[in-house]
């Protein structure tokens, strides 16, 4: 019996000297430990940090304002209250002169020339070429291209000067002179008629005279109710003339007024001036071409803004598998002892973090090993012989608590959680108690 307790002594002794060593802060020449209170995390916060941004990619917009797109805004419209005059003013325009025909840019000319075919083959011919409307487009210079002839100015003239020029031109090139000109498309001088009408519309002046009631008539009618204060306006070079709508109907010789190219013709039913010459600003075919324009310009700004959000987000992408893969460059904070997880903490870009985001990012202290009183955050500096300096954090009382959210945390700071003096004893019995049982089996066997 005195063996075998001699034996488990010797055993106990040498457990208690090698079996347990557990970690702890010291407070000496190479260690300095400050109390965490307001104080001293205002002081050890005054250390200049300044946190990693995140890359420009993640701060940049796939959309933005785009220059040059578009045909601009349409023209703004004029719509005032209305109001009742007691009379309208009548303002004839002047007769325009009567004058032959002169043809224009985008206008469309027919040539038949003599072929060797009979009469009734050219007829049908030169039938199935209007059918077809094949012919010569005066161009943007005022010219029709003619083979074997060339370019022949014909923009300005009248059909007669425009047969004299075409013989002269065959002529020169030794091509039979006989041919026959005309017009099939008059699309070079036009009349806008709009307002209250049933159609708005354009229409082209041809060889005959255009007159008001025939404008009028190809848009459909003047439709409106209430005729006693309606008024047509046209606006010829610069100038505004109007014909109250109980005139034109009185007098028929308003009715039949000649028009002559570049007229705008407005149906108005209140007298309002400015609303008459926004219409004539806001050009029929111009509008439509300008939303064609801004449709096309906003698919267009659509697609960009796809393009540029997909890079966005690729960039984006490849950065954060860069940091799955540790490939980033960040700062870290190191948690260790009596912690749920043992773990190394990433400190977050463009902001400071605290004690506080670094404990419970990892799930906190462990409250059942872990000494409250003893929450350290060891910082040491950039020169080697400078001491360490522990602040520590006593949380026996919750209230100082506060302090971790308020103390901010460096790189390669270490926050060490030390264990209670009973964790210390049970771990240091654990150990032991196997070795104990190993020995007193040891020795009953023999």
């Amino acid at each position: 019996m005195k063996k075998l307790f001699a034996l488990l002594s010797l055993t106990v002794m040498t457990g208690c000297g090698t079996a347990y060593i557990s970690s702890k802060v010291v407070d000496n020449d190479d260690v300095s430990i400050v109390e965490m209170t307001r104080v001293s995390v205002q002081a050890a916060n005054a250390s200049t940090y300044t946190p990693k941004d995140l890359p420009q990619v993640f701060f940049a917009s796939a959309g933005g304002p785009s220059a040059g797109r578009g045909a601009g805004p349409l023209p703004p419209t004029a719509v005032d209250p209305e109001r009742r005059p007691a009379a309208l003013t009548l303002r004839v325009p002047p007769q325009p002169a009567r004058r032959p025909y002169t043809i224009g840019v985008g206008d469309v000319l027919l040539l038949a020339t003599r072929g060797n075919a009979s009469t009734v083959e050219e007829l049908s011919g030169l039938l199935a070429a209007q059918n077809r409307r094949q012919g010569y487009t005066v161009q943007d210079d005022g010219a029709i291209a003619i083979p074997e002839v060339g370019r022949v100015m014909v923009a300005g003239k009248t059909l007669e000067e425009t047969e004299a020029e075409l013989f002269q031109r065959l002529v020169e090139n030794q091509i039979d002179p006989s041919f026959s000109v005309e017009i099939a498309e008059f699309n070079s001088q036009r009349v806008a008629i709009g307002g209250a009408v049933a159609n708005p519309t354009v229409q082209a002046i041809t060889l005959t005279d255009l007159t008001l009631d025939q404008a009028l008539s190809a848009a459909g009618g003047i439709n409106s109710k209430d005729l006693d204060y309606a008024s047509i306006r046209i606006y010829r070079d610069g100038s505004l003339y109007q014909i109250p709508l109980e005139n034109y109907l009185s007098e028929p010789q308003l009715q039949k007024l000649r028009l002559t190219a570049g007229d705008s013709v407005f149906v108005d039913t209140e007298y309002e001036l400015e609303r008459a010459r926004a219409y004539f600003e806001e050009q029929i075919q111009l509008a439509q071409f300008r939303q064609t324009a801004r449709t096309q310009a906003l698919n267009e700004l659509q697609a960009e803004m796809d393009i540029r959000r997909n890079a966005l987000q690729e960039q984006r992408e490849n950065f954060k598998d860069r940091m799955d893969l540790d490939g980033v460059d960040r700062d870290y904070v190191y948690l260790t002892g009596e912690v749920n997880t043992p773990s190394r903490y990433p400190m977050p870009f463009g902001r400071q973090s605290t004690l506080a985001d670094a404990l419970y990012s990892s799930g906190g202290f462990a409250n059942n090993t872990g000494n409250p009183s003893q929450i350290y955050v060891l910082r040491g500096s950039d020169s080697a012989v400078a001491p360490v300096t522990a602040y520590r954090l006593d949380a026996r009382n919750a209230v100082n608590l506060t302090l971790a959210t308020l103390f901010e945390m460096r790189p390669n700071d270490i926050v060490f959680i030390a264990e209670q003096p009973i964790t210390r004893w049970n771990r240091v019995v654990q150990q032991i108690v196997p070795t104990l049982l190993t020995s007193g089996a040891a020795l009953a066997s023999n």
